[in-house]
């Protein structure tokens, strides 16, 4: 995935910073609105879905570590990332944003605490296992939709202008990108991709050699795979406990991380739609509707979990829809990235364009296969 998800990260990040808007806004000037409707749709609906996931698995795995109500552990964590999201400035919520990504850290720390099966774990890292069936299929897809996922599309271009503002290129009637900007885009967005694969990796390897391997197969939410954890962990003293522990605010820190991420990118996609005020650098009297979707995402996301769906499932779910939706998603961007009307000198490489079209290819590929063996699963 390392490679598709580099390329297609970069590609949004330009386009961002090239044009000086987000996807919805470059896709609502240069396509049609049945193209700038459907590309809001998938992405609220999958935004929406995704939020509701993600605040669950953080309030089950906080119920780990405090004895509080399911409820009011949800209500908590809602209430305190609107909080965040609506009050603080842009620059200290970047801020805040950057720090807890060091959270990515406990899964590498979870593996490394684990005895593991290293030169088994090499070869099946860099040798692929293949299968043409419904299951497979279905959780390949969910696993890229975990990582090449419609919101990060959005949320990247759209923090690129945020970045842009900030940097006064704006008020300086700044239109030419330069060559040490592009370059310092592309450092910045490998460094994050390789992080986070390094961490999706890590939650793969120990979801195989520690709860895979011991018959843990059932896992009704994420604190329960936090919770299997610690009687299957034996490195030294407390290593079981250890190990839960930092599985489990590992959980909590990335939902911190996502919930914000998630609802703000699904509020630049309408508002750049429909032309609001689309910044978090904005007060809230500054942009209602844009903070408004925000909340209200936030809100029915929240409402999800009360109508009794099993959290995994829903995280499962959620990340096959993203799969799917990002299909048609990573086509449009394809186009916009080597389209030199739009993006001018700064259009995609040659390298560029293949890996973006072959992620498409990829995925789409995959979406259809699973399509079609749904009747045989």
């Amino acid at each position: 995935m390392l490679p598709f998800m580099i390329a297609v990260q970069e590609a949004c990040a330009r386009i961002g910073l090239v044009t000086g808007k987000g996807i919805a806004a470059v896709v609502k000037q240069h396509y049609s609105r049945f193209v700038l409707y459907s590309v809001v749709i998938l992405v609220l609906l999958a935004n929406t879905i995704n939020i509701g996931a993600d605040i669950g698995a953080m309030a089950a795995s906080a119920k780990l570590l405090v004895n509080l109500p399911f409820a009011v552990l949800i209500l908590f964590f809602a209430a305190g990332i609107l909080i965040l999201e609506i009050f603080t400035s842009y620059r200290m919520y970047a801020r805040i944003l950057k720090w807890l990504a060091l959270v990515l850290l406990a899964y590498p720390i979870t593996a490394l605490m684990v005895h593991e099966p290293w030169l088994e774990i090499l070869k099946a890292t860099l040798v692929p296992h293949l299968d043409f069936n419904f299951g497979f299929l279905f959780i390949i897809i969910g696993v890229f939709g975990t990582t090449i996922s419609p919101y990060m599309f959005f949320w990247q271009a759209s923090q690129e202008v945020e970045e842009s503002r900030l940097k006064g290129y704006f008020r300086k009637n700044r239109v030419r990108v330069s060559s040490t900007d592009i370059k310092s885009l592309r450092i910045d967005n490998a460094t994050g991709m390789i992080l986070s694969e390094i961490t999706t990796w890590s939650i793969i390897v120990v979801g195989a050699t520690v709860l895979h391997s011991h018959g843990v197969t059932d896992i009704k939410s994420a604190a329960g795979a936090a919770k299997a954890l610690q009687p299957l962990v034996h490195s030294f003293p407390h290593a079981g406990y250890l190990s839960k522990l930092i599985f489990s605010l590992g959980i909590i820190g990335l939902g911190l991380l996502a919930v914000p991420v998630l609802s703000s990118s699904a509020a630049y996609a309408i508002s750049e739609s429909v032309d609001w005020k689309a910044s978090l650098n904005l007060k809230l009297n500054q942009a209602h509707g844009f903070y408004g979707v925000i909340t209200i995402s936030t809100l029915i996301g929240l409402m999800i979990n009360f109508i009794g769906i099993n959290p995994v499932k829903a995280l499962v779910y959620s990340a096959v829809l993203n799969g799917l939706a990002a299909v048609p998603l990573l086509f449009l961007i394809a186009h916009i990235g080597a389209n030199k009307k739009i993006m001018g000198a700064r259009k995609s490489s040659l390298l560029s364009s293949f890996l973006v079209w072959s992620t498409f290819a990829f995925m789409g590929i995959a979406a259809i296969g699973m399509v079609l063996l749904i009747k045989k699963f």
